[in-house]
């Protein structure tokens, strides 16, 4: 629900323009405020989890998720949506670090793996039904649905969490709370996204950006310092002395940035350069949320019987070749070319993703899972932001290029250029134009394919920069250290103790 809610209220805007009479800057606070809250509870899960214990806090989550989802659905005004999104991302914010902890406690080191897997497989899913499942409902229903639709499954998840989910013990919380950990990862992280979110069209003499960006940076590394210094700190930023658990979180973060070409790049070339709907282009994307979602428990099982590696590697070759493929698309590709390529690309998604974030895990001592849960989950946020940043930001910068270079070859002394012009002047003087009147058309439209072009190019260039990336990821995984899993299975079985099990992570 937190994942899809995320894609799915994307294509609403438009609608809730009209509604709330808004401009466009008004209502992308809905979106917005929803992101922020989101990555600023995060930090906050692994507190709470030992805290309040597992399974009261993901029922408290999944409560408020569904709590904000029909409070959003009966929003008056711009405004109040805001506020109701606010609590929905509290609820989001906190179910998919505590359901991974959950993951963690119930689960056995060599069942986490599958089970992990069949856990993400609504992650990997999720962003390709949103537009598929809001286009329906968009064209055929009420788009207060979007929200509504979360209302029942939100009942029945609460009512199962609190029958059949098992209590985990609390810890008996020693000295004082990180309350500076608090504010400034709050003000840092909000800050921070904030900016980032908004990169690519920001007019930097705003002055309230460079601001914003400079009181970010500023209020992470005091949050760094102070996790560091702090005897309970919020995050605990020491577990990333484990060798293991640091490579996996960069790998992770690397292979987010490849994750962009299908989830944010793709449906940029299918809606604006092949006209496609949003429902559409959701069908076509879907046959690779389909692969994704049934080879993340089959890597799963693959990882808890024979290593990271050996799923991870040729997941991660697929995923690389899958995007190379799809950085040579033209207005031509047809659409089953590109779901047979996205659902090969789908499968080996399926085959990386989850090994690499549960070989990370492994590793760490299971009295700190939940802090080392919210960290993932709070790098993850961070880079998301990044990543779609960087694509952005390519795209503009190579569609300005491209279009200057292109534009420089449209002379009248180009032949091919005379010949087309020509063409276009004699299909508009039929219409009824004049001469002067065909001849502006005509320079129109020739502009109008040179834009395309060059906006075409753009997309195929980010797409190969987030398969290169795919390249840097593999390499990393070839520093996986492999000694550290065995001697988990060996001390688990021998039954050494916490402290014991953490000496041999740490050696």
């Amino acid at each position: 629900m937190s994942v899809l809610s995320s894609s799915l209220i994307n294509l609403a805007l438009p609608k809730m323009m009209s509604v709330f009479g808004v401009t466009l800057s008004d209502v992308t606070w809905v979106v917005t405020a929803y992101a922020l809250a989101m990555g600023a509870v995060v930090p906050l899960t692994g507190f709470l989890s030992d805290t309040i214990g597992l399974k009261k806090l993901y029922v408290i989550a999944i409560f408020l998720f569904t709590l904000g989802s029909a409070l959003s659905g009966m929003a008056w005004s711009n405004s109040s949506m805001i506020v109701f999104r606010i609590i929905q991302a509290i609820g989001g914010g906190l179910m998919s670090p505590v359901g991974m902890s959950i993951v963690y406690a119930l689960f056995p080191i060599e069942e986490r793996g599958k089970a992990l897997g069949i856990w993400g497989v609504a992650a990997m899913s999720a962003p390709a039904l949103g537009p598929t499942l809001g286009g329906y409902i968009l064209s055929n229903l009420d788009w207060r649905l979007l929200f509504y639709i979360n209302v029942p499954i939100g009942i029945f998840g609460t009512i199962f969490a609190v029958l059949l989910l098992k209590d985990t013990p609390r810890k008996a919380f020693e000295g004082s709370f990180d309350i500076w950990g608090f504010i400034t990862s709050v003000t840092g992280i909000v800050c921070t996204l904030y900016v980032i979110g908004k990169w690519s069209t920001i007019n930097w003499k705003e002055i309230h950006y460079p601001i914003l960006l400079t009181i970010g940076i500023f209020s992470l590394i005091l949050f760094v310092i102070n996790e560091l210094t702090h005897p309970n700190p919020l995050l605990d930023l020491r577990v990333l002395k484990i060798y293991n658990y640091s490579l996996s979180q960069i790998i992770s973060c690397v292979t987010v940035l490849a994750l962009m070409g299908g989830s944010y790049i793709l449906p940029l070339y299918l809606q604006n350069i092949r006209g496609y709907t949003a429902m559409q282009s959701g069908m076509i994307m879907l046959p690779s949320a389909i692969s994704a979602a049934i080879m993340m428990p089959i890597s799963g099982a693959i990882f808890d019987k024979l290593g990271a590696k050996i799923v991870t590697i040729p997941g991660l070759i697929i995923l690389a070749w899958g995007s190379f493929e799809l950085s040579t698309l033209t207005t031509e590709t047809s659409s089953s070319t590109i779901m047979i390529i996205s659902f090969i690309r789908g499968i080996g998604l399926g085959l990386a993703m989850m090994p690499m974030s549960a070989v990370g895990m492994n590793a760490i001592p299971l009295h700190l899972t939940a802090k080392a849960s919210a960290l993932t989950n709070t790098f993850r946020n961070i880079f998301s932001s990044i990543s779609v940043t960087i694509v952005a930001t390519i795209m503009t910068s190579r569609t300005t290029i491209n279009f200057a270079h292109l534009s420089e070859q449209i002379t009248m002394s180009n032949q091919t250029t005379a010949d087309a012009m020509k063409q276009l002047q004699a299909i508009y003087t039929t219409t009824g134009m004049t001469s002067t009147e065909a001849q502006v058309n005509a320079l129109s439209t020739l502009s109008g394919i040179v834009q395309q072009q060059a906006y075409l190019d753009a997309i195929n260039y980010a797409t190969a920069f987030t398969a290169i990336s795919v390249l840097l990821a593999i390499a990393l995984v070839f520093m996986m250290r492999t000694s550290a899993r065995k001697e988990i299975f060996k001390c688990e079985e021998n039954g050494c103790g916490q402290n014991e099990k953490l000496g041999t992570i740490m050696d």
